[in-house]
């Protein structure tokens, strides 16, 4: 671990480094373990897998809290229930993390749905972007977040979703027609760069009932969520620790306890004709062969959690910054988790539309780097005629 300081941009990297690697790692499981029985790999389907790796990964994030005891809350303001008095900010962080308990099952569906994972992948996180700066918007208004949203993390959030919607809008339509004209003057981009949508609609969600009511839990819970984190970060008093372990103690609990009750029901609801809860009932019944296997490789989608709501709530930082950084992070580390996919099992090299993504990430990420650069004078200010600030505490 890097010795850097609470708030530092040292410190974020330092987050971002971690959940890029885990979010690699996580990536590169989901693609070996969903990969084809006859070309070699364990052939789980998506509810199997998500059940045995959700189960490691909220076990591994439910026993570190306990052990380490981060649920204990420092709190200035007490509610009493009966003869127990407990810290106020329990009855808003218990919501949270009841939310997030609705968001990893969600998750799980949007993937067994006849829907590409990759456009749902790429749906939640254009809509975790706009969410996260809606919640700015509205606790300014409220008076409860006294930064200003810079034009640099606007132009952030512009670029992302051009880098959300280079993939949703990769259909045939828009690209067969630009491929077309390229072989026609000699560049075999079809074959060359992936360029051929094929017949793919990546809008066939939206003619779905079932995905646009799992989608909209989807988004709903995680907006709850990220207010609730916000709230809770802007409305800590100057001199008041910003206790982010202990928020995402709680939550855990809140979460686990939510999804044992969830999994506990659709375990007593008969399966029928609904081949999701189907999946779900053969997943614990059944066991996959592998399913060991896919536990272990749960843990570290369980780790990266820390490291998630970690950014979220980094100090200083407003939610639109903070989303971006979260949500980039988590699309760089998917081209990689492609290519290092590609180069161990074989799997497909990126299209043509990951790279263009890709770029205009990387642009987003260029001007989150000039926002990092003013609000880190703004953590840091020298006054007049005062030393000015080493090194050391600018990391």
């Amino acid at each position: 671990m890097w010795k850097t300081s609470e708030g530092s941009t040292g410190r974020l990297l330092e987050l971002c480094s971690w959940y890029f690697f885990l979010y690699v790692l996580t990536g590169v499981a989901v693609k070996y373990f969903l990969g084809k029985a006859d070309a070699g790999f364990p052939g789980m389907n998506g509810v199997e897998y998500l059940v045995y790796s959700t189960m490691s990964g909220a076990g591994v994030a439910l026993v570190v809290v306990m052990i380490r005891r981060w649920y204990r809350l420092e709190s200035r303001q007490h509610v009493r229930l009966g003869t127990r008095r407990f810290p106020a900010e329990l009855l808003y962080i218990v919501p949270s993390g009841i939310c997030t308990g609705v968001v990893v099952p969600t998750t799980t569906l949007m993937y067994t749905l006849p829907i590409s994972v990759l456009v749902a992948m790429v749906i939640m996180r254009g809509a975790i972007i706009v969410v996260s700066r809606l919640v700015d918007s509205i606790q300014i208004r409220q008076g409860l977040l006294h930064k200003k949203v810079y034009a640099e993390e606007n132009w952030g959030v512009f670029f992302a979703m051009l880098a959300v919607g280079a993939k949703l809008f990769w259909t045939p339509s828009l690209v067969n027609p630009v491929a077309a004209w390229l072989q026609g003057i000699g560049i075999d981009a079809a074959a060359g760069m992936q360029m051929d949508a094929g017949g793919r609609d990546n809008f066939e969600f939206l003619r779905s009932k079932p995905a646009m009511a799992i989608l909209g839990s989807y988004i709903l819970a995680y907006a709850i969520r990220i207010y609730i984190m916000n709230y809770y970060k802007n409305t800590r008093a100057k001199d008041q620790k910003l206790d982010n372990k202990a928020f995402f103690a709680i939550e855990q609990m809140a979460a686990f306890v939510t999804m044992v009750i969830a999994a506990t029901v659709l375990l007593s609801v008969p399966a029928r004709e609904v081949s999701q809860i189907q999946m779900f009932h053969d997943a614990v019944s059944k066991p996959h062969p592998q399913w060991g296997a896919a536990l272990l490789s749960g843990l570290p989608f369980g780790i990266l959690s820390f490291f998630s709501v970690f950014i979220f709530m980094f100090k200083g930082r407003t939610a639109t910054f903070a989303g971006l950084v979260n949500r980039l992070t988590s699309l760089v580390a998917g081209t990689t988790a492609t290519l290092v996919f590609h180069w161990v099992w074989g799997g497909p090299f990126p299209a043509a539309d990951d790279w263009l993504a890709l770029f205009f990430i990387f642009v987003a990420i260029g001007f989150l780097t000039q926002a990092e650069r003013k609000r880190r004078s703004e953590l840091v200010p020298i006054a007049s005629g005062a030393r000015a600030a080493s090194p050391a505490q600018l990391r």
